[in-house]
């Protein structure tokens, strides 16, 4: 079980900063302006047979991954937009796995995927190196999460596109790709 767990989340779990303040901040800015760099780069030279491989038993595929990403970051985008407008929105999840099955997962090339992520993260990253502090303490209420802030959503974030490169760097190194 142990091993599962490590190639599920081979960053480990996500787990939020007890406080924040600007130079944690800028790290995790830093992080997500970086995702869409580091994604491509670990799926530079994937053929098919290779990007149709699952990164661990019953997962997704590194395909699935990509798409997966920019899907997630658009609906954060969105989540960051809401929770600066509204006064403590009720934020809408979206079933990530059957978003998976559909169609364009499997018939979109990954270029598509990661252009669009690039695009995402230009206006995401834009907006938020506006925020003041006070904005990212603007809460937002997640049905699963519960009351969140945009600080915990910066850091949950950063840390989603971390996690889902480590997975294909993971499946890439433990098959010698």
């Amino acid at each position: 079980m142990k091993e599962m767990e490590h190639l599920r989340y081979p960053i480990g779990r996500f787990k939020p900063p007890k406080e924040y303040n600007d130079d944690l901040r800028e790290g995790f800015i830093g992080e997500i302006e970086e995702t869409p760099f580091y994604l491509r780069q670990s799926v530079e030279n994937l053929n098919e047979v290779q990007l149709n491989t699952p990164y661990r038993e019953g997962g997704w595929t590194l395909e699935q991954v990509v798409h997966h990403l920019p899907d997630s970051h658009m609906n954060a985008y969105i989540r960051f937009k809401l929770g600066l407008t509204e006064k403590e929105p009720v934020i809408k999840t979206y079933k990530e796995a059957e978003w998976a099955k559909l169609d364009d997962y499997i018939t979109t090339p990954i270029e598509t995927s990661l252009t669009l992520l690039e695009s995402v993260h230009v206006r995401w990253i834009i907006l938020i190196k506006s925020l003041s502090p006070d904005q990212f303490k603007r809460k937002l209420n997640h049905p699963e999460w519960g009351m969140v802030d945009i600080d915990w959503l910066l850091a949950q974030y950063a840390w989603h596109g971390k996690h889902h490169i480590a997975q294909i760097n993971s499946l890439k190194q433990r098959m010698g790709w």
